[in-house]
């Protein structure tokens, strides 16, 4: 099997990408190593990249060097192959997904990781593996990106100031949302669908979320009071404090739709646009993900 190392340049800013790049060549050295290393170089190269090698049909392992723009671009490029491998090494400012499998960078506990088969959200001809969402936390994400290129401003805190910006603007949805056969028509803040537990640099929006287990956790939070009511409750959803809210409605499913009255931001995987409607499904064994040799994911799989 061959390796590749897909790295984002400018992810951390910058500075800790370039380092880590001689890291990775010194590794390759000394292991003999049979990789190669890919700089990124525009927005959707690293996604051409690893199709272009994928669609080859030879076994293929693709570390995604960045953040979760990097693993967002890796997976879309090769999971409609069997014969791909991804994993993961976090060098971006959020790094919100792999924090259910811990942060490693020492490139051995990912070249000597376990493959291990996990689910995908599959949306309009793309594919997320941490998360989706529509309305207020989807609108919040599109504004991140501005904040995120200010100097000195990271993902969490990028996040966090987005979601003043926005409370401070628009905040309900009028949605009609179908998990599975079961409709829940109201006025949202938002509906997040998650693979995963964590997004915007922090926030664990789904708690419970397994990545293996076949099912999207659906967090749908109403509005039904004011806008200084609802500063409050952002430390509570940033630690993952909401789910017995009586505004939340947590369920489990493997298929929703999401119809607006009015175009809404949909967020898959911090990319944004705005649409009316949109369908999620879930991709059981959807990508193989290489985890670190030394997670404590691979016992939780077991409990």
């Amino acid at each position: 099997m061959k390796h590749y190392f897909i790295i984002n340049p400018a992810a951390g800013k910058g500075q800790k990408a370039l380092e880590y790049i001689e890291k990775i060549k010194n590794y390759i050295a000394v292991n003999n190593l049979d990789a190669e290393v890919y700089e990124t170089k525009a927005f959707r190269d690293g996604q051409k990249f690893v199709e272009s090698i994928a669609q080859k049909g030879e076994p293929a392992r693709f570390y995604a060097c960045g953040g979760d723009g990097t693993l967002y671009e890796v997976v879309n490029g090769c999971y409609k192959y069997d014969n791909c491998e991804v994993a993961c090494i976090p060098l971006g400012s959020g790094n919100d997904f792999v924090r259910l499998f811990g942060s490693y960078t020492d490139l051995d506990e990912h070249v000597n990781g376990v493959p291990t088969k996990l689910d995908l959200i599959y949306t309009e001809g793309k594919v997320a593996i941490n998360q989706c969402s529509m309305g207020l936390d989807a609108e919040i994400c599109a504004k991140q990106a501005s904040f995120k290129k200010l100097p000195l401003i990271t993902g969490s805190f990028a996040y966090d100031l987005s979601c003043l910006y926005c409370i401070a603007g628009k905040l309900k949805s009028e949605f009609r949302i179908t998990v599975d056969d079961k409709v829940y028509e109201d006025t949202f803040l938002f509906c997040y669908i998650g693979n995963s537990r964590w997004y915007g640099g922090g926030y664990k929006a789904a708690p419970l979320a397994m990545p293996n287990d076949g099912l999207l956790d659906i967090v749908m939070v109403k509005l039904d009071r004011g806008r200084l009511k609802l500063l409050p409750l952002i430390s509570q959803y940033k630690a993952g404090e909401h789910l017995d809210w009586d505004i939340t409605t947590f369920v489990r499913g493997k298929r929703i739709k999401i119809e607006s009255q009015k175009d809404a931001a949909v967020n898959v995987d911090g990319e944004c646009e705005y649409v009316s409607h949109r369908e999620f499904e879930i991709i059981p064994n959807g990508i193989t993900f290489v985890v670190p040799r030394g997670s404590k994911f691979l016992d939780m799989k077991s409990e």
